[in-house]
């Protein structure tokens, strides 16, 4: 698979929830295509950005509770329904992303199940740990859900998930979603997504 960006994203994220919406349109407009990498968000905090949970732990965090109002804000801008935090948060992702590596080989099978979870989680506030609706928003997409679990457990998708965690540590990414551009331009989160527009256009024919 080759395309000039890359997308490295976690489902339990709102704001990769928010660009993996947005960023479509800045594929349109750009006549570019993308590439979807499932990775474990929490492993890449443990590995070089253990900060997020000192400031969650913080009751009195103000950019953390202001970030919450941005979040909304950005949410209706881009018509997203954002039910947003609910009880399941922080949601424990590793089921979730298994299921994205079983299917990251076919591309638009990745995006429909990865829209699905995000609905489920981020609208419906269901559980993103509970292979039960896993299962369901994987068959709600026309994936079969039962089978995409069973594979979800094996060795090889859990080392899959490992070396695309791995991987966008080793390039310098910091959490999700981590976006390239061409391989190594870097950029992070739903607002740096005109930068990453800018950085396609600069290179249009």
């Amino acid at each position: 698979m080759t395309a000039r960006v890359e997308f490295f994203f976690d489902l339990s994220s709102p704001w990769t929830c928010l660009a993996f919406h947005n960023l479509p349109s800045v594929l349109d407009r750009t006549a570019t295509t993308a590439i979807y990498r499932p990775i474990l968000v929490g492993g890449v905090f443990n590995a070089v950005n253990p900060a997020v949970y000192a400031a969650r732990a913080r009751a009195d965090n103000r950019r953390l509770t202001h970030s919450w109002k941005v979040l909304k804000d950005w949410a209706r801008l881009a018509a997203v329904p954002m039910n947003f935090p609910s009880e399941w948060h922080p949601a424990k992702s590793i089921a979730a992303m298994r299921f994205c590596c079983v299917i990251e080989e076919d591309q638009a099978a990745l995006v429909r199940f990865a829209r699905g979870a995000f609905a489920s989680y981020f609208d419906r506030q269901e559980n993103l740990d509970d292979p039960d609706v896993l299962v369901a928003v994987a068959n709600a997409e026309g994936l079969d859900g039962t089978a995409i679990a069973a594979a979800a457990g094996s060795d090889a998708m859990k080392a899959r998930l490992r070396a695309n965690t791995d991987e966008v540590v080793a390039r310098g990414g910091y959490g999700s979603p981590t976006i390239f551009v061409d391989g190594d331009d870097m950029y992070f989160g739903n607002d740096q997504l005109p930068l990453v527009e800018a950085a396609l256009k600069r290179t249009l024919p």
